[in-house]
């Protein structure tokens, strides 16, 4: 069993910073900005050989009202009094303040082992607080440095003698994996009171205010038999108005806390479900690859419920087709109506994301699904799927094989996926399917499929037309260039713009124009056709124009006999046809 070490002390001390350094990760959200850890952070660390069970804290005021340090406050007690080892964390530079006095006087009445270390001790800057350490009666000071990783020898000496050794060794090994679930949604839906009601105490900090929690925070917790890993994220709002370094800091953390979740919980307030950034974070789950479920939060305080319900279901399907069926869960964190219907919708589709289908199963209902709704022919061509296969789960991944598979629409796409959906019943789980086509062993050169060599040319070709085209555009470029500046000079010396064509003046010739005289007289030769000769100006060639009629032209009809009736010829036979109207046709 691990050793569960409580990291405490007064705000922007370089708690989250060691937590960092001991966890092996960036864990932690660290900013320069005090308070800025509000809830406990648990993670697994090592120092050593020492496994560890870290617990980061707020910093520590002494209020005791109903604000929200005091509600940190009492976070940081819980974490004491759960933890086996504190170490206390106090500035080295600028020593020993009245609220770290308190702080060690608190510490000392838990009667718990604590080991007090001077953080921020590299350096000279950091020599002189040591000392101060010794008056607050908790032993000897240990210097390190959280940053840089100083002094780690010194605490991991520390722990061993406060510890025995056998509180802390590792004589459990749990295989089970726990469900890693995520709680999204928009600032003060009410994710941390619906957590704090799940595992019934109150382990986040809530109240009216909107942005409480900054962190991921993770919490164990055993729903039954099950093992699950709650995830309380930071409230998303819509990016053009996330602008401080810290709140981007949050979101980056939420959107990492849905990237590692199984499944993401959508929470939102009842009295105004489904705005704009609502539908942003069901989109990017489904393109993450989660399962999903909607949680209508505060149901207690919509009047008329049933007719709600039904609305919101019919607007899920329509504007989240995506996720069309995903399962909806109205419930109350407050009161606690409807929350026990949350964890079997979340085991029904975590198990549906889990899901494994068999090939035959899948081409028997490929078949179907082609014969219900066949292929679009494309270019005259129709697409022919062949093959199904499911390559891998969470999410379910399928690969279909088909002949020309780059020119598959999209619709057809949506189709198989929304069929394949509701015949396999996986409601609100996102689905994947990869179409692929095999090369055509007797198209050499061409681009087949996803056969490397055509895929390679097709590349090539690509490259070669955008050089080919930015050439040209660097060639027109370099022309205006040269057209401005050419102008620019002759604008100041007062000449003429010489990009500006000038218009021609025509020359005119004070000779008398020469019309075409015909040619008079007409060849009288048997078999000729009369041609008539006209010599225009200008260097055209001459034109034989013919006179005599189309149907008296023979064969040689420029200067030919002229085409006479043929005669038969002796010994030939010849067939008569129709040599007028009503007259039979010979044989």
């Amino acid at each position: 069993m691990p050793l569960k070490l409580a990291i405490v002390g007064r705000p922007n001390v370089g708690k989250s910073t060691l937590f960092n350094r001991l966890a092996g990760k960036k864990l932690a959200i660290v900013d320069d900005q005090p308070g800025v850890t509000r809830d406990r952070r648990y993670a697994d660390g090592r120092l050593g050989d020492l496994d560890l069970q870290l617990i980061d804290t707020a910093g520590f005021e002494d209020v005791a009202d109903e604000s929200l340090e005091a509600r940190m406050r009492a976070q940081t007690e819980l974490a004491i009094e759960e933890a086996d080892l504190s170490l206390f964390i106090y500035d080295a530079r600028e020593g020993v303040t009245p609220l770290d006095e308190v702080f060690a006087a608190l510490l000392r009445r838990r009667g718990k082992p604590v080991i007090i270390a001077a953080n921020k001790a590299e350096g000279k800057a950091g020599q002189s607080g040591i000392g101060e350490a010794y008056k607050l009666g908790l032993g000897e000071p240990i210097p390190i440095s959280g940053e840089h990783g100083e002094g780690m020898a010194e605490l991991y000496a520390a722990m061993l003698e406060a510890v025995p050794e056998d509180q802390y060794s590792d004589d459990e090994d749990d295989e089970d994996k726990p469900i890693r679930l995520a709680i999204v949604g928009r600032p003060n839906a009410g994710k941390s009171t619906l957590i704090n009601r799940l595992i019934g105490e109150q382990r986040l900090l809530t109240g009216p205010e909107a942005g409480i929690t900054r962190d991921s925070i993770s919490v164990d917790w055993v729903w039954g038999d099950k093992k699950v890993r709650l995830v309380d994220t930071a409230g998303l709002r819509k990016k053009a108005k996330v602008q401080e370094k810290l709140e981007k800091l949050s979101t980056q953390d939420t959107i990492r806390a849905i990237t590692f979740a199984e499944v993401v919980v959508l929470v939102m307030d009842a009295t105004h479900p489904f705005e704009i950034q609502d539908l942003q974070i069901a989109d990017l789950t489904e393109r993450e690859g989660r399962a999903l479920v909607f949680v209508l939060a505060k149901w207690d305080l919509i009047e008329d419920q049933a007719a709600t319900l039904a609305a919101f279901r019919e607007h899920a399907e329509r504007m989240l087709p995506q996720v069309r069926g995903a399962p909806v869960v109205a419930l109350s964190g407050e009161t606690g109506s409807g929350v026990n219907k949350l964890m079997p919708a979340v085991l029904k589709i975590h198990k549906d994301w889990s899901t494994k289908v068999k090939t035959r199963d899948l081409n028997d209902w490929l078949q179907m699904a082609m014969q219900r709704h066949p292929p679009p022919a494309v270019s005259g061509r129709r697409v022919k799927p062949k093959y199904m296969a499911q390559t891998k789960a969470r999410p379910p991944t399928f690969v279909l094989f088909s002949s020309r598979a780059d020119q598959m629409p999209d619709h057809y796409r949506r189709y198989l996926i929304n069929s394949l959906r509701e015949s396999f019943d996986l409601p609100g789980v996102p689905l994947r399917i990869t179409i692929k086509s095999g090369a055509n062993p007797y198209a050499d050169g061409e681009a087949k499929g996803h056969s490397g060599r055509g895929k390679r040319e097709f590349e090539r070709r690509e490259r070669e037309e955008e050089r080919i085209r930015a050439s040209r555009n660097t060639v027109k470029k370099s022309k205006r260039l040269a057209d401005e500046a050419a102008a620019k000079a002759a604008a100041e010396a007062g000449l003429p713009d010489p990009t500006v064509k000038q218009p021609v003046k025509k020359k005119t010739s004070a000779a008398p124009k020469v019309t075409a005289a015909p040619v008079e007289g007409v060849v009288s030769e048997p078999g000729k056709a009369a041609v008539k000769s006209v010599k225009k100006l200008g260097p055209k060639v001459q034109k034989k124009v013919s006179t005599t009629p189309s149907y008296k032209v023979g064969a040689k009809s420029a200067g030919g006999k002229a085409a006479g009736p043929k005669r038969p010829v002796a010994g030939s036979r010849t067939v008569r046809g129709n040599t007028g109207p009503g007259r039979p046709k010979g044989r």
